[in-house]
């Protein structure tokens, strides 16, 4: 871990989450480079939890092979759901991992309880990673994921009228973009979307995207080779789509009610909380949360501290209020 530059300036990390932060400057590089992927990719998946670990608490899992878009290969949903047939709302989760890393099971341990309270089926889908596999196949795989989920809700036993997109860093993004193209190409009504320290922008831009130089989970130099290996060439340059980096859409108006999250000590930060003003700005509704003294990724790093409870709190009141609603 390397400190920040003279002059340059962040909010300081919660106490309570340093020591789970220093546990994992040991475990993985700080910064992602090409030269390291393979190394974080397999830190990446040691902590991803098992299939037998989400089935712990009496869930039903089962994998479901759908045919990919447009000739691509076939994509895997993992289902998630309380025993019995009852119909649900459903959460379906892109998975986090800076489209670089990550399987359909990446950020379920935060989620697993959320079959049982407020009582959801979650499909989870598992999409093309870059570099092998550029933008656009992630999105277009999380679209066809989800598109299909929605036309086969009844064979699920999901309420189609009370379905909400989400996840978790590259996976808040996917779920962004996809609530984009819903909206732009007639598809799946969807009744929310999570988006989750969200990553939007591949401009790298905002004062925040400089902050984490070497230290922190995510930091600049990470979303730099990330948004790289996505874009190629393209990145920061003019003609980048809103479907790659939904910061980059004109209009955010006609899209789902939106739930943002992210901590103050965040290299996304300050452009999560543009994209929430800019909802507000089109006349939509975004409910946001700031964790001071959070980083990328907190809750599920440091998921047992007072500041991982508290959001973890937070984000059942808001799915219970939008499924009543």
């Amino acid at each position: 871990m390397t400190a920040a530059e003279p002059g340059r300036r962040r909010p300081p990390f919660d106490p309570e989450l340093v020591p789970a932060l220093e546990e994992c400057y040991q475990q993985a590089p700080v910064t992602l480079t090409a030269q390291n992927l393979a190394e974080s990719r397999q830190a990446e998946l040691d902590g991803t939890p098992s299939l037998a670990a989400l089935a712990a608490g009496g869930a039903e899992l089962a994998e479901r092979v759908i045919p990919g878009p447009d000739g691509a290969p076939d994509i895997s949903l993992l289902i998630i759901r309380p025993p019995g047939r009852e119909v649900l709302p459903a959460l379906y989760h892109t998975h986090g991992g800076g489209m670089v890393m990550g399987n359909n099971r990446t950020g379920l341990e935060t989620m697993i309880g959320w079959v049982t309270d407020p009582g959801l089926v979650i499909v989870s889908v598992e999409y093309r990673l870059a570099p092998e596999h550029p933008y656009p196949a992630a999105v277009q795989d999380c679209y066809a994921g989800l598109t299909w989920t929605a036309e086969h809700a009844a064979e699920l036993g999901i309420d189609p009228d009370r379905l909400i997109i989400g996840g978790g860093s590259a996976g808040g993004g996917l779920a962004a973009a996809c609530a984009l193209m819903a909206r732009d190409l007639g598809g799946p009504a969807l009744l929310a979307q999570m988006l989750i320290y969200p990553m939007l922008d591949d401009r790298l831009a905002t004062g925040s995207s400089q902050e984490l130089d070497g230290e922190g989970i995510w930091d600049s130099g990470s979303n730099l080779t990330a948004w790289t290996m996505l874009l190629g060439d393209r990145r920061g340059g003019d003609d980048v789509p809103a479907y790659a980096a939904p910061a980059r859409a004109a209009d955010l108006s006609g899209l789902p009610p939106a739930y943002l999250e992210l901590g103050s000590v965040e290299t996304l930060r300050d452009e999560d909380l543009d994209y929430a003003r800019r909802i507000w700005a089109a006349g939509g509704i975004a409910e946001l949360h700031v964790w001071p003294g959070g980083f990328h990724a907190f809750d599920l790093i440091a998921a047992g501290t007072g500041l991982a409870r508290a959001a973890a709190d937070v984000r059942v009141a808001w799915l219970r209020r939008i499924l009543r609603g």
